[in-house]
């Protein structure tokens, strides 16, 4: 029987030898490698500023929190992303508001966005947190005109689209992350993603401010920089000047990020080759692959297709060792949210994609012989009930 999950991280020798010296080194954290990684994958995608924390639900946490987010506050987000992405707004007491998706991207609709804050005074909502669902880039030029338009912030969630991109009115490529338009953006290093840690985060920005607060918030809220003191009592003083929390990630994570970083061009390469097999291999059939943009700025940290037998495909997979999943149940049908006042019926095109949706395998050491068994087998599943 085959084993092919979803998605699987891969170690290489130079992966283990990076951690290694790190564990020999004299810094296993908040070390000089921290640093290292940040500065990399700020450049990696275009941003000023890179600040590495435990995991991507901290990242969110650091970012609501720096961006001023308290019991009152109003934010919208998108249903179909991992349930963290508004959990961040409920650990700091804001409520969440869900708007709806489009039909064949799942990102979030932004002509839904502009009908809730046209429906409701100026002034009632704080910010936007757009997701670059499966690895498409939102249109943050679009978002950001918008956000303007009504006083908000954005905090971009790119987990899924690190080296993403998309293409703005001016024909420039706009790196998801860059900070061109959104006031933060958020990375996850979990094993399945493109750039494995173990665990790990990380919040790029353009803006001063919120980098310094980020960095305070990162450590407790304790800060022993001189310029930044009320009083210096000497060298060994310091002062808790903000309530943070303890999110600071290891040297040890960041030198196997770094590692990894090392092959995230190829990798993001072959990620969009396999894409491509699968797109040829679905054409002019029942399966319906997401909408994807014409740019080449996919990041494909999943790859969705879409199918009425979607209950079916799923257990005959698993059947056969294949591990497809679903990405994702909406979060506003989780049993906390509904505590909360939302219900089913409340956004059909989010409720209408999750009964439909299915994540294929799609990691860069998925071999062309695998991929092909994976097509075979879903073909078959689908086609004979048609």
């Amino acid at each position: 029987m085959l084993n092919i999950p979803y998605g699987r991280q891969h170690i290489s020798q130079d992966d283990v030898e990076a951690v290694v010296k790190t564990l020999q080194a004299a810094y296993l954290t908040q070390g000089p490698t921290v640093q290292a990684f940040e500065e990399a994958f700020a450049q990696y995608v275009d941003a000023r500023y890179a600040v590495a924390v435990t995991n991507g639900t901290a990242a969110l946490h650091l970012c609501a929190l720096a961006l001023g987010v308290e019991p009152g506050t109003k934010v919208i987000t998108t249903p179909i992303t991992f349930a963290a992405s508004a959990n961040c707004i409920r650990y700091c007491g804001g409520q969440v508001v869900f708007a709806d998706v489009e039909p064949n991207t799942a990102l979030l609709d932004i002509e839904k966005v502009r009908l809730l804050l046209e429906s409701h005074p100026k002034g009632t909502f704080s910010g936007i947190i757009p997701v670059d669902f499966a690895g498409q880039a939102v249109d943050l030029a679009s978002f950001r005109a918008l956000a303007d338009e009504y006083d908000l912030w954005i905090i971009e969630d790119a987990c899924h689209a690190p080296g993403g991109y998309f293409t703005d009115g001016k024909g420039m490529k706009q790196r998801c992350g860059n900070g061109q338009f959104a006031d933060a953006a958020i990375f996850s290093f979990h094993p399945v993603k493109h750039i494995a840690c173990g665990e790990g985060g990380m919040i790029t920005t353009n803006d001063r401010e919120i980098y310094e607060k980020l960095l305070l918030l990162r450590t407790h809220g304790i800060t022993k920089d001189p310029t930044q003191l009320q009083e210096n009592h000497g060298g060994w003083y310091y002062e808790m000047q903000e309530l943070g929390f303890n999110y600071r990630i290891s040297d040890i994570n960041c030198a196997l990020g770094l590692s990894q970083m090392n092959r995230a061009h190829a990798r993001l390469a072959k990620r969009q080759a396999i894409a491509k097999v699968y797109d040829q291999a679905f054409m002019d059939t029942p399966i319906r692959p997401l909408t994807q943009p014409l740019d080449g700025g996919h990041a494909y940290h999943l790859y969705v297709i879409q199918t009425q037998e979607r209950k079916l495909l799923y257990d005959q997979l698993r059947a056969q060792g294949v591990y497809a999943q679903v990405h994702y149940i909406p979060v506003h049908l989780q049993p906390y949210y509904q505590r909360l006042g939302w219900r089913k019926g409340d956004l059909p095109v989010a409720e209408e994609y999750y009964e439909q949706c299915l994540s294929l395998p799609m990691y860069p050491e998925l071999t062309l012989a695998e991929q092909l068994q994976v097509i075979e087998l879903t073909k078959s599943s689908i086609l004979c009930e048609h």
